[in-house]
């Protein structure tokens, strides 16, 4: 479970230092540290942290860091290098633009037997329920007023306080008691710990469970043995859902912190003997290599941050590097391919432009590109409600058909 954290004034706060640590921490909202600035903080593979790191995406951890993994699974860190490996050119795709399915809507929601859900949500912030703590955290997109009284959210376990600007570090205040830094939870039929990190996260972005529980029916389904790879994976849990249904997983996230969280989700999940290759490296140079030695994944899962830096210093912008990362991408999927999945956090751009993105990048491959936003839906205390909705990012993702 963590630590518990001492009170102060009869509250209690954890307080994370985000410089202890290593690599880009890949962060869904954030940019990474600059030198002697603090890591910055997600979501979700190359380390969903800095999204991802999410990525992790978030503060130094408080403990030390957990011994060598088993022989059974590989966790390959590499040698450092001074420079970005040069990425090759654009590939000039010819033939038609896949159909396209726009706008779409994924709507996640909990009800009252699951480990997540959104209760209320209003005044820039949302109250939500993870296992057994309601939690609120600072939401920007949520304009409107609460629908429940001030004295529900009153009762919250947990509230993330300070910097509220996306990119901005904070503390988490504990009013009703102290509390571990981490918690069991069990999402998609996989348990994993919740965690409490100096970026608001907590490690699972639930509004992911749509295509988790699409990646599950397409590994259960396929009648053959697929390969799926995790970019920028974060804590893992993607990964082991993959797993479980039958895959041959390798998760790529760059930041080491992110890789030993993930393994530690894999053994709480009891899924050790479960083929997956944890991967710590900056997720461009994996998929280059990987590119080269003609390898060919059939689902193909990317979550990229905003800003980031990956375990040698690699400097990653979305808009700059996002068109070759899709590119690369498709080169190393199979013939018999099932899907191409992009989540985008925090950026300020119109599903349309990775929409048309996916479709340039798949042109001539046939299938579908659908894309829209991933949102999830108000549930109220008992998880039995519908409420208003709350959008949380954008995706694209390319099917066969």
């Amino acid at each position: 479970m963590g630590k518990r954290f001492a009170k102060t004034g009869g509250e209690c706060y954890l307080h994370q230092d985000p410089n202890n640590g290593t690599s880009l921490v890949k962060n869904r909202n954030g940019r990474p540290p600059r030198s002697g600035a603090p890591a910055a903080k997600r979501g979700p593979g190359g380390g969903d942290f800095a999204r991802k790191s999410e990525r992790p995406r978030d503060g130094a951890p408080r403990k030390p860091e957990r011994s060598a993994a088993p022989a059974r699974d590989k966790v390959v860190a590499k040698p450092e290098a001074a420079a970005t490996e040069p990425a090759r050119s654009l590939i000039d795709r010819k033939g038609e633009l896949p159909a396209e399915r726009v706008p779409v809507i994924l709507e996640s929601r909990g009800r009252d037997r699951s480990d997540f859900r959104l209760i209320d949500s209003g005044k820039g912030e949302k109250l939500e329920q993870y296992g057994p703590y309601r939690i609120v955290r600072p939401e920007a997109q949520a304009l409107w007023p609460r629908s429940l009284p001030d004295h529900v959210w009153e009762r919250a376990d947990a509230v993330f306080t300070g910097d509220t600007d996306e990119d901005g570090m904070g503390r988490w205040r504990f009013p009703r008691e102290a509390l571990g830094e981490t918690w069991p939870m069990h999402l998609a039929g996989v348990d994993f710990l919740g965690r409490f990190t100096a970026f608001r996260h907590v490690g699972v972005f639930p509004e992911q469970l749509v295509h988790w529980n699409w990646m599950r029916e397409a590994v259960e389904n396929a009648g053959r043995p697929l390969k799926v790879l995790n970019l920028f994976g974060y804590t893992g849990v993607a990964s082991l859902v993959a797993a479980s249904a039958g895959a041959e997983v390798t998760h790529v996230d760059a930041s080491k912190k992110a890789i030993g969280w993930a393994r530690e989700n894999q053994t709480l999940a009891r899924m050790d003997r479960l083929p997956i290759r944890w991967i710590c490296e900056d997720a461009m140079k994996f998929i280059l290599r990987e590119e080269r030695r003609g390898s060919r994944y059939d689902i193909i899962l990317t979550d990229p941050p905003k800003f980031g830096r990956g375990p040698n210093g690699e400097v990653w912008h979305l808009f700059d590097h996002l068109p070759m990362m899709l590119d690369i991408c498709r080169e190393i999927l199979s013939p018999k391919a099932l899907g191409l999945v992009l989540t985008a956090y925090s950026i300020r751009a119109s599903f349309y432009s990775i929409h048309e993105l996916m479709r340039e990048t798949m042109r001539g491959a046939g299938g579908v590109v659908e894309s829209g936003e991933l949102v999830i839906r108000e549930t109220g205390q008992d998880g039995d409600h519908d409420g208003r909705v709350l959008s949380t990012s954008l995706f694209s993702r390319w099917v066969p058909k």
